[in-house]
């Protein structure tokens, strides 16, 4: 006798802090990437904005412009327009021609920082920004409601042919759109040398072009397609980028410029390869607004990311807020507030005078305009802009660690959890009493300050079996302690 199996249920797909993600093969599949497509192209005909058309960009992962025309294909059968890229591009290319056309929406085929076996599935809203979670409720009830049906799809070439499909590179509109509010020329004439890590994304050859031309020394490392990323997580962060800073450490560099894998997050690093973290990146972006723009617009930041924002805020006269994690709850944030900067932890920053979306290259050549406007200051090497900034600053001693749990015990840990950091949360923590505590909302967990101003944040993840445990503190020994503290708390010993 022969057994049939069941069909398996659809998917269960949920937009997180920066889209869909899910393993190649596995639940990233072609029917499920047309599923997420059919969300958008009904949201699109409800609204009644067809016409408008939508954007739709991809990274440089396994298969991304597969996935990419497939999606269109989805929108195709909705007689919605579809403005396709040409090659693989960064993220932030699908938020700049979303608001240069006035599209309805975009979407972007991208996993971002993920492991090489992941692609994703991102989705833009009209402003640039990623669609809120109003937006993101809207399609994902779309999205349940598909499946196990049929998706319409109109194939790619016949969309073409019918002139319902425009290529796009984004290049020379981005060019001009920079020079609004960045001088290339002036970076183009600066006397430094500068090592650019693009980690084999869709960031690649953007800053060298971008910088072409001038007095500037130029190298950029990883430039090829590979979407095994050389055995690598694409995330700008150690230690994905210890190559690089090893290169800088060898001498021969000023500063490093760091990419992620969809070139939506910057990083850098100092003359002597010491990575500069995503928090001070933070300050160090907002110090350079205020300080050397003049700027006094609200600055966004999320919650798990650095304390000097608030003190720079006081020193400068600047209205800070802070949201849960995800741009997608920044970007509408910004929006509201006119704010001239957004931040996330994860090393993501918007601007209100560019995108109110991450941009990574955008973030990076504000960084290179800091640090030469330092060196015009007589602060220079990029080491000694760091100290001066931190005089101002305060200090910012940072780390996250994930901690990882059994799948079968996840539920009873976050259960757990949820009692013991409301019940029960500890009186002190590294040897300080505990000043304040602070629920947070959505899943962002609890977090807790002490006397000198150091934090401790544990945020449980609703898409793998691990507990995050953050902390910014005023010094190395007491952020250890803080972090062995908070793991303590997770592991209920």
């Amino acid at each position: 006798m022969t057994n049939i199996a069941e069909a398996p249920a659809p998917t269960t797909i949920v937009f997180g802090t920066d889209g869909w993600r899910a393993k190649i093969a596995d639940d990233y599949t072609f029917e499920n990437v047309r599923r997420c497509a059919d969300g958008v192209a009904r949201y699109v005909v409800e609204r009644g904005e067809q016409a408008k058309g939508v954007v739709i960009a991809y990274d440089r992962r396994f298969a991304s412009e597969h996935f990419a025309a497939a999606a269109a294909e989805v929108l195709l059968a909705h007689e919605i327009p579809v403005a396709f890229s040409s090659g693989a591009v960064p993220t932030q290319m699908s938020s700049y021609e979303v608001v240069e056309r006035g599209a309805a929406a975009g979407i972007v085929i991208t996993a971002s920082h993920n492991p090489w076996t992941d692609n994703g599935f991102k989705v833009k809203s009209p402003t640039g920004s990623a669609a809120g979670p109003e937006v993101l409720k809207v399609i994902e009830a779309q999205i349940a409601a598909n499946g196990g049906l049929a998706i319409e799809r109109r194939p790619f070439a016949d969309g073409e042919a019918a002139g319902l499909v425009e290529r796009f590179d984004p290049y020379a509109g981005y060019e001009q759109y920079l020079r609004r509010t960045v001088d290339l020329d002036a970076l183009k004439a600066a006397d430094v040398s500068v090592l650019v890590e693009p980690m084999y994304g869709a960031g690649a050859g953007w800053i060298p072009r971008l910088l072409a031309g001038g007095r500037i020394r130029v190298t950029e490392i990883h430039q090829e397609r590979n979407p095994f990323f050389g055995g690598i997580n694409p995330e700008p962060i150690r230690p994905w980028v210890d190559e690089a800073l090893g290169l800088i450490a060898g001498g021969g560099y000023d500063l490093g410029l760091l990419l992620d894998g969809d070139a939506d997050r910057a990083g850098a690093a100092d003359e002597k390869g010491t990575f500069i973290h995503q928090l001070q990146v933070t300050g160090l972006l907002m110090y350079y607004l205020a300080e050397h723009r003049g700027l006094r617009q609200p600055v966004v930041v999320s919650v798990n990311n650095t304390s000097a924002a608030a003190r720079l805020g006081e020193r400068y006269g600047i209205e800070t807020y802070e949201t849960s994690v995800g741009f997608k709850y920044i970007g509408p944030k910004m929006i509201e507030t006119g704010a001239m900067m957004g931040a996330e932890e994860s090393g993501g920053y918007g601007f209100g005078m560019h995108l109110p979306e991450r941009d990574g290259v955008y973030a990076d050549l504000l960084l290179l305009d800091l640090f030469l406007k330092e060196k015009a200051a007589g602060r220079w090497p990029v080491s000694k802009a760091i100290e001066h900034f931190h005089e101002i600053a305060g200090p910012s001693w940072y780390r996250r660690i994930d901690v990882h749990i059994p799948r079968d015990e996840y539920a009873e840990v976050k259960r757990r959890l949820l009692v013991d950091l409301v019940t029960n949360a500890p009186a002190e923590l590294a040897g300080q009493p505990v000043s304040r505590t602070q629920s947070l909302d959505t899943n962002d967990g609890f977090k807790f300050f002490v006397a000198d101003g150091s934090w401790l944040l544990v945020r449980t993840s609703g898409t793998e079996p691990l507990v995050r445990v953050y902390t910014e503190a005023t010094s190395e020994a007491i952020r250890e302690s803080m972090l062995e503290a908070g793991e303590r708390l997770v592991r209920g010993s």
